[in-house]
């Protein structure tokens, strides 16, 4: 297995369809079976270059590994990969979101100057009830992708705003814990 590294996206190194939920059994079972295989000291006294293409390998299904196994990074590889989102991209969320998220940072600056308690209980709620439909929304569309691969484009913007909404989500949590 020759293979460069960009050359080759996480699923089909594992050998995979394309999918947000990936059997996480066979993602382990390949990730050990592949970690044996690429391992350093079987290739110990082989030449520079096959030790170099052996090391880039096991790089490579560590990264494949931690991308495949945890359910946000999967997210955002599977938009990345199908051309969805790009690195360095400024989406436009919904005016709708924004507004009611405006209402969110608008409690949340009075917060600021005037700590209360139960203000702030009701607005933890508010957020955890907000990611738990984002959550719920989430789980739908993913679960149509995996299940009709020949439909699934169509559902991608969707799931492209919903990632941004709960990125969104998270800078609200990261200011309600401070």
């Amino acid at each position: 297995m020759s293979v460069a590294r960009s050359d080759i996206n996480y699923f089909d190194f594992y050998e995979l369809p394309i999918q947000f939920n990936p059997d996480q059994n066979a993602v382990k079972t390949k990730f050990y079976a592949l970690s044996k295989q690429f391992h350093p000291d079987f290739y110990a006294n082989e030449s520079e270059e096959k030790q170099q293409e052996v090391l880039n390998l096991s790089t490579l299904n560590n990264k494949a590994y931690q991308t495949l196994s945890n359910a946000k990074k999967r997210l955002k590889y599977v938009l990345e990969l199908k051309g969805i989102i790009a690195a360095d991209e400024t989406y436009q969320l919904p005016q709708s979101f924004l507004m009611e998220m405006m209402d969110v940072n608008e409690a949340l600056m009075d917060l600021e100057f005037e700590p209360d308690a139960e203000k702030s209980v009701q607005i933890k709620e508010n957020v955890e009830a907000i990611e738990k439909d984002l959550a719920s929304e989430l789980y739908d569309l993913m679960k149509q992708f995996d299940s009709n691969p020949e439909e699934s484009d169509a559902l991608l913007p969707f799931i492209k705003d919903n990632f941004y909404r709960q990125k969104y989500i998270d800078r609200i949590r990261e200011r309600l814990t401070k």
